[in-house]
C-alpha cells in the first residue's frame, strides 16, 4: 500500500516526554502519596475491592531503580470506540519496554477485550510499531466493545494470561473500559496471581476526566478537526448568507465535545445538554431558543446560521428522557405483541395506551421520521439507541413548524433554508495532533514504568497538561480512587464517575457570556486545518477548554 506523504512525514515525528520519565531508564523512581479513598460510595468499594481500594496516587521522580530492567512480558488491548493517538499510547509502551530491557515483549489483543477472552494476540515487533507512529485509527490490532463481565470470561482472561506468561495486561479504553480494568486487576489478585493491570484514559467524548486526569486523549484532535468543518461550513454560511446548518456533534453522555467546538468557532446557538437538564427545558423551549436567533438575524438581514447540537441532547430534555424511558420498559414488557405489528400506524395505537398521558402526547406529535426512529431497533439491553436519533433533523423540523406559525401571526418575515450534518466518525481516526502524539505517547512510556514498579490497579496519568510537554508530570491513580456505585441494568455496579459539562466551570462560563452576542451578530471564527509544523502557538496549541480549566 502506497503511504501519503504527511503519513511518511508523520512516522519521523519524535514525541516528547515530561521531563520525570526522560531521563535515564534506571533513574525513574516511584513517589508514593498517602492512601486514597473512592470519591463516593467508600464502604460499597472498600468491599468490592478488598485488594486494590486505597492505593496512594504515585508521581515519578529521579532516582535509582534497577526494575525498570527487567525482563518484561506484557499484553495490550484497545477497546471501545477509536480515538486518535492510540498507536502512539503502544508505541509509547513498546519504546519503554525495549529500553528497559531488549528482551522484554509486547503482545497485542486482536478485536479488543475478546482477543484477551479468546487468547487471540500477535506479537508487536520493531517493524509493526515504526509502521503505525503519529497515524490515527486503531487498526495495528482493532478494538472491540466486548465486557469481561461473567466468571468464565474472567476466567479465560486469567488463562490466556497464565498462557502467554505475561506480567501485565494494558487496556487502552473509556470510563467503562477502565471500570473492567479495575474489576480485571481486583480478580486476577483475588485468584493469588501477579499478574498486573494498567489502565489508559481514552474517548473522544472528553467525559473521563478528573483533578488527576486532565484530558482523555483523541479529545484534542477529534474537536480540532470538527472545529475546521464547522469553521468551513460558517464561512461558506456567512458567503451564500442564506442557509441554516444544524449540526450534530458526538457526545452521548457529556456536551464537552460542542462546547469546546463552540469555544473554537463561535456559532450562533450551541445548545449544551447538562444545562438543559439543569434548567429542566422542554423541547419546546429548545426549539424557542433556536427560533429567537433566528428571527433577531433575520430582522438584520441575515438568514443564516449554525446551530451545535450534542449527539445525547433527547436524553436530556426531562420529557424526552421520561418517554424514551417509558418506551424501554413497555416495549421490553409487550415485546412479543409490538412486533406484530409491522407498520407504524399500528404501532403507535398499540402503543399509547401504555404510555402516560404527557408520554403519549409527545410521540403523537413528534414528527414522523423521529417517532419511527423511536421506535426501531433496541440495543443488547432493550433501549433505544439514542446515537441514531436524528436530532438535528428532529429541531430543524419543529423549528421549521414554528416559524410557519409565526409567520401566520406576522411576527416573523425571514427566510428558512436548513441544512443538517452529523460529525461523529470524521474525527475519531484523524492523525493526532502534535498535543495527542505527544500526550498519548507520554500515557504509553507511563504505563511501562507502571508496570516495572509493580503497580497494578492504576491508570496512566499526565498532568499540567496545558505546559510544554518537557514540564508535564506523570505518575498514575488508583482506579478505584475515581469510582462510585451507580444503577445499571437493575442493580447497583462499580463505575468510573462520567465527567459531565460543570455549568459552574470556567470553559461553560466563558461561553455564556458571548453567546448572547453570537446568537445575534456573525461572529463566525475559522480555526483552519491542524497544523503539525510551525512555530509553537499554532501547531502545539491545547483546547480551550484545558487552557479555561488551567486559567490561562
Amino acid at each position: 500500500m502506497e503511504l501519503s506523504a504527511l503519513q511518511k512525514a508523520r512516522y519521523g515525528y519524535k514525541p516528547k516526554l515530561p521531563a520525570n520519565v526522560s531521563q535515564g531508564i534506571t533513574s525513574i523512581a516511584l513517589k508514593q502519596g498517602a492512601p486514597t479513598e473512592s470519591i463516593a460510595d467508600q464502604a460499597d468499594l472498600k468491599a468490592l475491592f478488598k485488594y486494590t481500594y486505597g492505593k496512594p496516587l504515585v508521581t515519578f521522580e529521579k532516582g535509582t531503580s534497577e526494575s525498570n530492567c527487567r525482563t518484561l512480558q506484557v499484553g495490550v488491548i484497545l477497546s471501545g470506540g477509536q480515538a486518535p493517538g492510540g498507536h502512539n499510547v503502544i508505541a509509547g509502551l513498546y519504546d519503554g519496554l525495549k529500553k528497559g530491557n531488549p528482551g522484554s515483549k509486547l503482545y497485542g489483543f486482536l478485536g479488543g477485550p475478546s482477543g484477551l477472552i479468546d487468547n487471540k494476540s500477535v506479537e508487536l515487533t520493531d517493524a509493526v510499531i515504526d509502521a503505525y507512529r503519529n497515524t490515527g485509527g486503531f487498526d495495528i490490532i482493532g478494538s472491540g466493545r466486548t465486557k469481561i463481565e461473567t466468571p468464565e470470561q474472567f476466567a479465560a482472561s486469567l488463562e490466556t494470561a497464565k498462557k502467554l506468561g505475561l506480567n501485565a495486561v494494558v487496556i487502552i479504553g473509556g470510563d467503562d473500559s477502565n471500570t473492567n480494568a479495575a474489576l480485571l486487576a481486583e480478580y486476577f489478585l483475588a485468584q493469588g496471581s501477579a499478574v498486573q493491570v494498567i489502565g489508559c484514559p481514552k474517548t473522544i467524548d472528553g467525559d473521563l476526566k478528573n483533578e488527576h486526569i486532565e484530558a482523555s486523549f483523541g479529545f484534542d484532535t477529534a474537536v480540532k478537526t470538527y472545529s475546521e468543518l464547522i469553521g468551513n461550513i460558517e464561512r461558506d454560511a456567512n458567503s451564500a448568507k442564506k442557509y441554516w446548518h444544524f449540526i450534530k456533534l458526538m457526545g452521548r453522555a457529556a456536551s464537552h465535545i460542542a462546547l469546546e467546538c463552540a469555544l473554537q468557532t463561535q456559532p450562533n446557538i450551541c445548545l449544551i445538554s447538562e444545562e438543559v437538564e439543569a434548567k429542566k427545558l422542554s423541547l419546546a423551549q429548545v426549539v424557542d431558543q433556536i427560533c429567537d436567533s433566528v428571527i433577531k438575524r433575520a430582522a438584520n438581514k441575515e438568514n443564516f446560521g449554525v446551530v451545535l447540537i450534542p449527539e445525547g441532547l433527547v436524553e436530556f430534555i426531562p420529557e424526552m428522557e421520561a418517554l424514551i424511558g417509558e418506551l424501554n420498559d413497555v416495549m421490553a414488557i409487550h415485546e412479543q405483541d409490538f412486533v406484530k405489528y409491522g407498520d407504524f400506524l399500528g404501532q403507535l395505537n398499540f402503543l399509547s395506551p401504555k404510555l402516560s398521558a404527557p408520554s403519549a402526547q409527545l410521540l403523537m406529535t413528534l414528527p414522523p421520521n423521529i417517532a419511527k426512529e423511536l421506535l426501531m431497533d433496541r440495543d443488547p439491553h432493550g433501549n433505544v439507541q439514542v446515537s441514531r436519533i436524528e436530532t438535528e433533523k428532529l429541531l430543524i423540523d419543529m423549528v421549521e413548524k414554528r416559524l410557519t406559525e409565526l409567520k401566520q401571526e406576522r411576527a416573523y418575515k425571514g427566510a428558512f433554508s436548513p441544512l443538517g450534518h452529523f460529525f461523529g466518525y470524521e474525527g475519531r481516526c484523524a492523525f493526532p495532533s502534535n498535543f495527542d502524539a505527544d500526550y498519548c505517547y507520554s500515557l504509553g512510556f507511563s504505563a511501562f514504568v507502571l508496570i516495572a514498579a509493580g503497580l497494578t490497579g492504576y491508570i496512566s496519568s499526565v498532568k499540567n497538561l496545558p505546559s510544554p510537554p518537557d514540564a508535564w508530570i506523570a505518575g498514575g491513580v488508583p482506579l478505584t480512587m475515581m469510582m462510585n456505585m451507580e444503577q445499571r441494568h437493575g442493580s447497583k455496579k462499580p463505575v468510573i464517575k462520567k465527567a459531565l459539562v460543570e455549568l459552574e466551570g470556567a470553559p461553560f462560563k466563558a461561553f455564556a457570556a458571548m453567546r448572547d452576542t453570537w446568537a445575534v451578530k456573525t461572529s463566525f471564527y475559522y480555526p483552519g486545518a491542524i497544523q503539525y509544523y510551525g512555530p509553537p502557538e499554532v501547531c502545539d496549541q491545547t483546547t480551550k477548554t484545558l487552557q479555561l480549566e488551567h486559567g490561562k
